[in-house]
C-alpha cells in the first residue's frame, strides 16, 4: 500500500494504478453480488470503463462519468430508471472503495 499522496493523485494512472484497479474490482465484487451480474457487468465494461476518479480532499473522492451513461448500455436490456439507481450505488462503491483503500 502506498502512502496517499494528493498532489501524486493528479497523476494517479502513473502512481496509483494498482490502487485504483484494487478500488474498482472490489466494488465491482460487491455490486456482483448484490444486484443482476449481467447488468453490473455491462455498467462496469461499457460505462465505468471511461470514468475518472478524483480526489477532493479530505479524505473524499469523486467518480466523474462520461457523458449519456445510458446511452453507452448495449446488449443489456433495462428501465432507465433502474440503471440510474444501480449506476449510481456502483460508483458509490467505487468512491468507499477508493477510501478504504488509501486508508481513510
Amino acid at each position: 500500500m502506498a502512502d496517499f499522496d494528493s498532489e501524486k493523485f493528479e497523476d494517479k494512472y502513473a502512481n496509483y494504478f494498482p490502487e485504483l484497479q484494487q478500488a474498482y474490482k472490489n466494488a465491482f465484487n460487491r455490486m456482483n453480488d448484490k444486484y443482476d451480474s449481467e447488468l453490473v457487468h455491462a455498467i462496469d465494461q461499457q460505462v465505468l470503463n471511461e470514468s475518472e476518479p478524483f480526489y477532493e480532499g479530505d479524505g473524499e473522492f469523486y467518480v466523474e462519468l462520461p457523458d449519456d451513461p445510458y446511452d453507452r448500455l448495449a446488449g443489456v436490456v433495462v428501465e432507465e430508471e433502474r440503471f440510474e439507481q444501480v449506476l449510481e450505488k456502483h460508483v458509490e462503491e467505487i468512491e468507499t472503495e477508493l477510501q478504504r483503500v488509501f486508508n481513510f
